[in-house]
């Protein structure tokens, strides 16, 4: 949980402490993760002590901690991005390899394309195999013995430096960005301290105060070598969450940055939830269940009861993937907010989504030239949306189920598109699909209804549906009244037909010997 407030009313004083500040314990901690990649696989506990006892001479033994956390958590994360990308050109290679086996023109099937079209096509594919094999013995050599390649400031800042017509932005402008992104202004919390962090120390009424560098002690304005700004910060957003942890003396972790491009202050204030409990899947199908199927610019919802008959009316939650990655991620959280909170008015315990992933997908090698379809799946925040709905449902009571994506839309297309559209309801293949993952999740299969019995057209045999059970109403549209015995609106005795024998639907009967079809049944009966 992250929570920011603006630091208003700073002094010129303020401002130059925190410069100074930033930038001390931005070298430090700089020394300290060019040490940790160094020491690469061989890094153990003995080498990370050794580093925080030589930070902490020179800073405080908490500012040591927090920047070795930082420090193993960016190599960390280097390590995770190395064998992401290991695997990436893995997959390339080994499409590559197939279509470059295949001959000439052949023609590619749903799971796999086929050969390439020309031999100047095979020619150019080739030699980027060639290319791939030299960038993945390259990446594979740097994971065998540890190596990281990382940059304190962000790597696309550090190349915006050789492009910055482009970028709009003169050498003065670029190097004061870098300069700020190269600061280290954080502490970790620490459960038992006052207010929850003895570094970075933020009263209830907004008093924020600093523990200073021992170097840096001269610049204090507080005893105990710490230094209070002027300005206060009122959390407006989950403000009551925090003061109920830093009254109780619980952990919660501080950063302070610069915006350079607006020239303001922001402080973050950050804590870890309880993991949420896992409830059984019988629980979470209890009471229904929410289909959600992910697509590019949208979510497509629909809510099903426990025996997987469609409620209501199909909604959609949409979202802009355009802009900033700031207002990307408002945009996801916006959606996600309303589709909560619908189902939270629904009364489920539970919203079923599908299991995505496409880590593997978005090669071109995969697709070849569908550069549209590779970008649309690009496109999608599977990853970021699972985990943040997933932290964002623990927090109103709801479970999130994830299911097997594969023929969702096909499946859910063919059998729910055509029953569910009326002259009231408009039916997407989008819509479908969230029926048929909600019936997934809750343990159903998609299809509507089961083969008839083998015997006649009798029910002897039991219920030909999967969904309703007997007295179930108000699931789907009316059934249409048509006159005869099988809606029993006309007595079998009376009509045009009357005396025409072959007209009943009579086991052994002539009438069994012709062409038969099973007529539309209605979801309930």
């Amino acid at each position: 949980m992250a929570i920011r407030d603006r630091l208003k009313h700073l002094t010129a004083r303020d401002e130059d402490v925190l410069r100074a500040v930033g930038e001390y314990e931005g070298r430090l901690a700089s020394r300290d993760l060019k040490a940790r990649c160094t020491d690469g696989l061989d890094h153990c506990a003995d080498s990370w002590a050794v580093r925080k006892r030589e930070l902490t001479a020179v800073s405080s033994s908490r500012i040591a901690g927090a920047i070795t956390k930082a420090t193993h958590d960016q190599w960390a994360l280097a390590r995770r991005c190395q064998a992401a990308h290991l695997q990436n050109l893995e997959a390339g290679i080994t499409t590559l390899r197939r279509r470059l086996s295949l001959p000439l023109g052949e023609k590619g099937t749903k799971r796999a394309a086929g050969g390439y079209r020309s031999k100047g096509e095979w020619f150019r594919k080739s030699r980027r195999l060639a290319m791939l094999e030299a960038r993945r013995a390259t990446v594979v050599e740097d994971w065998r013995t540890g190596r990281v390649r990382v940059v304190r400031g962000s790597r696309r800042l550090l190349n915006t430096r050789h492009q910055l017509e482009a970028a709009q932005l003169s050498e003065a402008e670029w190097r004061r960005r870098w300069e700020a992104e190269r600061w280290f202004l954080a502490a970790d919390g620490e459960s038992g301290k006052r207010f929850g962090n003895e570094t970075i120390r933020v009263t209830p009424d907004g008093e924020v105060s600093i523990k200073l560098p021992a170097p840096l002690a001269h610049l204090a304005n507080a005893p105990h070598g710490r230094h209070t700004l002027a300005a206060k910060v009122a959390f407006a957003h989950r403000g009551g969450e925090w003061r109920d942890r830093i009254e109780g003396n619980r952990a919660v972790a501080y950063r302070i940055h610069l915006d350079v491009a607006r020239g303001r202050w922001y402080l973050t204030a950050s804590w870890q939830r309880p993991v949420v409990k896992t409830v059984p899947l019988a629980v979470a199908r209890a009471r229904g269940m929410i289909g959600v199927d992910t697509n590019a610019d949208h979510l497509a919802a629909y809510h099903l009861d426990p025996h997987g008959n469609p409620i209501g009316d199909p909604h959609r939650f949409f979202f802009g993937l355009s802009g900033s990655a700031g207002h990307r991620d408002a945009q996801i959280r916006h959606a996600l907010t309303r589709l909560l909170h619908w189902a939270q008015g629904c009364g489920v315990a539970a919203i079923g989504i599908e299991d995505l992933d496409f880590a593997a997908e978005k090669t071109r090698e995969k697709h070849g030239r569908r550069t549209r379809f590779r970008q649309l799946i690009s496109d999608m925040p599977t990853g970021k949306l699972k985990a943040r709905l997933a932290s964002m449902a623990a927090e109103l009571g709801l479970a999130i189920v994830a299911v097997d994506p594969a023929y969702t839309s096909m499946w859910g297309d063919e059998h729910w598109r055509k029953p569910l559209t009326s002259g009231k309801r408009t039916m997407t293949r989008h819509d479908a699909a969230s029926v048929a993952i909600g019936r997934r999740a809750l343990g159903h299969p998609i299809r509507r209804r089961t083969a008839p019995p083998r015997d006649d057209r009798s029910d002897r045999r039991g219920h030909r549906t999967d969904q309703a059970e007997p007295g179930t109403q108000g699931r789907e549209e009316t059934r249409p009244r048509i006159p005869g015995p099988r809606t029993r609106c006309v007595s079998p005795d009376r009509g045009a037909k009357a005396g025409d024998q072959c007209a009943q639907h009579r086991s052994g009967h002539t009438a069994e010997q012709q062409f038969w079809q099973q007529d539309s049944l209605p979801l309930s009966l």
